[in-house]
C-alpha cells in the first residue's frame, strides 16, 4: 500500500516510515503542506497520514482543501492537541481517524491498516431510497429535493453500510472499519452516530437489526 506521511519532526518521519515499510507498505514522506501536494500530484496515495501543524500552513486546512477538490483517500490526523473539541473539527474537515501524540507507532500500523482496506472508491456513486439520495462523489445528501449536511464520520458509516448492498453489517466491524477501535468509548459513539443519522435522514433510511448490527434501507 502507498501511504503519504506528512510531519515536519524527521525523527518521527523516520521512525514511522521504518515501522510501516516493515509491514510491506511504500512510504512517501514530507514535511511540509508543499511537500505533500507535490507528492500527491506524481502519484496517487491510498492512505495519508497527516500532522495538524506544518510550518507552511495547517494539516486541517490541506485536509478540506483535498476534500473539496474530492480527493477520497482516508486520511489520518497526528496531533499533539488531543482535545476532544480538535478531534471533533478534524473528523468534520474530512478527516478519517485521529491520533493524538504521543502514541504508540503499533496503534498507528493497526488503525494504517484499516484505513487501507477501507479504501476510498469502493462506494458506489449514489443511493436511493425513497426521498434519499445520497451522492458519494459529491458528499452530498438530499431529502426531498432539500441538501442535509453530514459531518465526515457520518458519511463514513453511510459509504461504509452501502457497500454491504442492504445486507446488515455487525457492529463490531463496523467499529473496525469506520473507527478502528472496538473501544466502549467507540461502541458509545456509534449509538449517537446512528441516532443523528436517522434524524437527518429519517428512520428508515437506517435499519437496526438487533442482536445482529446495521444496514441501509428499510430492507423491503
Amino acid at each position: 500500500m502507498r501511504v503519504l506521511l506528512v510531519d515536519d519532526n524527521a525523527e518521527l518521519r523516520d521512525l514511522v516510515t521504518r515501522a510501516l515499510v516493515r509491514d510491506g507498505h511504500t512510504v512517501i514522506a514530507v514535511g511540509t503542506v508543499a511537500g505533500a501536494r507535490a507528492a500527491l500530484a506524481e502519484g496517487a496515495a491510498e492512505v495519508i497520514v497527516l500532522d495538524l501543524g506544518l510550518p507552511d500552513g495547517s494539516g486541517m486546512d490541506l485536509c478540506r482543501s483535498l476534500r473539496a477538490s474530492g480527493e477520497r483517500v482516508p486520511i489520518m490526523m497526528l496531533t499533539a492537541q488531543g482535545a476532544v473539541a480538535r478531534r471533533v473539527e478534524g473528523l468534520e474537515s474530512g478527516a478519517d481517524d485521529f491520533l493524538a501524540k504521543p502514541f504508540a507507532v503499533a496503534e498507528l500500523r493497526a488503525r494504517v491498516r484499516v484505513l487501507g482496506r477501507r479504501g476510498p472508491a469502493a462506494a458506489p456513486t449514489t443511493w436511493r431510497h425513497g426521498t434519499v439520495t445520497l451522492d458519494f462523489a459529491a458528499r452530498r445528501a438530499m431529502v426531498g429535493g432539500v441538501e442535509v449536511p453530514l459531518t465526515a464520520r457520518e458519511w463514513a458509516l453511510v459509504e461504509f453500510l452501502s457497500l454491504r448492498g442492504g445486507r446488515v453489517a455487525r457492529r463490531g466491524e463496523i467499529l473496525d472499519g469506520v473507527w478502528g477501535d472496538d473501544s466502549p468509548q467507540a461502541s458509545a459513539s456509534l449509538d449517537v452516530l446512528t441516532a443523528r443519522v436517522r434524524r437527518k435522514l429519517g428512520a428508515a433510511t437506517l435499519r437496526t437489526v438487533r442482536g445482529e448490527g446495521y444496514a441501509l434501507g428499510s430492507g423491503e
